[in-house]
């Protein structure tokens, strides 16, 4: 089977450059600099699952031309993550007009069925305003298991961001842990052996963020993980891609947008 991840995203909740053309430390000539909000697909032959539908994601999904997916993933409710739920709708009224799986921790549910009730349980019109998305909350007993969607097995867990409990995913010999602050002793058994890990890295040289990893605190969790390659994502507009390339150590790299990686 023919397996991969595509970086739809790379970017910190700003984007880059942020608006008003904010380039911060990046260099606006290097096009891997131009940065969407984060989000993954994971993509088969029979199958496509995406993790996460932030502000960009429509141009971000018909940039790579996907499929239609067949089930959506949620890291966290934080609005750079998930306010572009809304193009989530269009796949419903032009498909089977059945509602689209979704996935996510129960702390994540209750935040995105609160925001967006309509979505989930319909609006006042059922006929503009159906339900189109179907919650499926992981329970306690699903972290740390293996589960399958069409012919794409995953294994979620938990992972700390600081103002939130983030669900991370493991996809075959990759695993995605947007955002995070830290990786609990059950996750770090879940990332062990990876050959491709993509981390969250936003508070980059900064000592003590509240919410995000720095690439110190990503260089100590690698010598447990060990993966074969590392990709830093959350990207800010302090973190210039060729800068990131000189700085980072042999085994990582900053991702990019549209960047594509097989999973085995």
């Amino acid at each position: 089977m023919s397996l991969k991840a595509v970086v739809l995203g790379c970017g910190n909740s700003s984007g880059v450059p942020g608006i008003g053309n904010h380039w911060g430390h990046c260099d606006p000539k290097e096009p891997k600099n131009r940065r969407g909000r984060s989000s993954l697909a994971v993509v088969s032959q029979a199958t496509t699952i995406v993790v996460d539908t932030g502000p960009d994601f429509r141009e971000q999904f018909n940039r790579e031309n996907l499929s239609s997916p067949d089930a959506v993933f949620y890291s966290h409710a934080h609005g750079d993550h998930c306010h572009g739920i809304d193009d989530l709708r269009s796949f419903y009224f032009r498909g089977s007009q059945k509602p689209l799986p979704v996935y996510a921790n129960a702390q994540t549910f209750e935040d995105l069925q609160s925001r967006f009730r309509y979505l989930f349980e319909g609006g006042n019109n059922e006929f503009f305003y159906p339900p189109v998305l179907e919650a499926r909350e992981f329970k306690d007993s699903d972290f740390g298991k293996e589960h399958r969607i069409g012919d794409i097995s995953f294994v979620p867990f938990l992972v700390d961001h600081g103002s939130c409990v983030c669900t991370g995913y493991r996809f075959g010999d990759l695993a995605y842990t947007v955002d995070m602050k830290a990786l609990d002793d059950q996750a770090l058994d879940i990332l062990k052996g990876v050959k491709t890990w993509i981390a969250d890295a936003a508070a980059y040289t900064m000592q003590n963020n509240a919410v995000h990893a720095n690439i110190e605190d990503i260089i100590v969790y690698h010598k447990t993980i060990k993966a074969d390659a590392v990709y830093l994502s959350s990207l800010t507009s302090l973190m210039d891609y060729q800068s990131l390339i000189r700085e980072l150590p042999e085994g990582f790299a900053p991702a990019y947008d549209g960047l594509q990686i097989e999973i085995g």
